[in-house]
């Protein structure tokens, strides 16, 4: 089972360093070239399956890489961004200036801290993983279209890092991460070489 995890192309928020969490923003002129060097670089891949976060960004991203596989695209809730609650459509440097503790707290225990009036990392962790455990019980190869945060808790997941480390992953926009899985013993593994 091979997943293909692709964070979205580039927004005016993503540009502007906004905290769009599950704001709807849609992909800028920018966005929507990097999802299509994404289409290229993807046109002779043998995806099976298409899912992704069901915000804007997501599927604008998703649909431009269908385009060469002509596949039913899947959305599922459970791949969206962190609910960033309070903060959404902040912009970091105000963040900084009016929240510096919060942010301080955020650095030191990102594990433990929820955001205010949205969700904690560990929450969108199990949300997250549970799309993740119904697309990898399935054979083949999928496409998941997602976000950020999303990504990097899932991948925190499949490697076994404590969620409260999940920094020492980094997924830029319009990036892909591939995920060979491998049957033993009757379940799915991730192999560690």
């Amino acid at each position: 089972m091979k997943l293909i995890l692709v964070r979205h192309g580039q927004t005016v928020w993503n540009l502007e360093k906004r905290a769009q969490g599950v704001s709807d923003i849609e992909l800028n002129e920018y966005g929507r070239a990097q999802a299509e060097c994404l289409a290229l670089s993807l046109l002779d891949e043998g995806i099976d399956s298409i899912v992704s976060s069901p915000l804007k960004r997501a599927i604008q991203t998703a649909e431009a890489i269908n385009r060469f596989h002509h596949l039913p695209i899947d959305t599922q809730d459970g791949l969206m961004e962190l609910n960033m609650g309070d903060f959404e459509g902040i912009a970091l440097g105000r963040m900084l200036n009016d929240h510096e503790d919060f942010l301080k707290q955020w650095a030191d225990d990102p594990a433990s801290i929820v955001m205010p009036g949205g969700e904690s990392l560990a929450e969108l962790q199990r949300r997250a993983w549970g799309a993740v455990e119904r697309i990898i019980a399935k054979p083949g190869t999928t496409l998941l279209v997602s976000h950020n945060f999303t990504i990097m808790t899932i991948l925190s997941m499949i490697k076994g890092v404590d969620i409260a480390h999940f920094r020492q992953f980094h997924v830029d926009v319009a990036s892909k991460t591939v995920v060979n899985f491998v049957e033993e013993k009757g379940e799915l593994g991730y192999p560690y070489d």
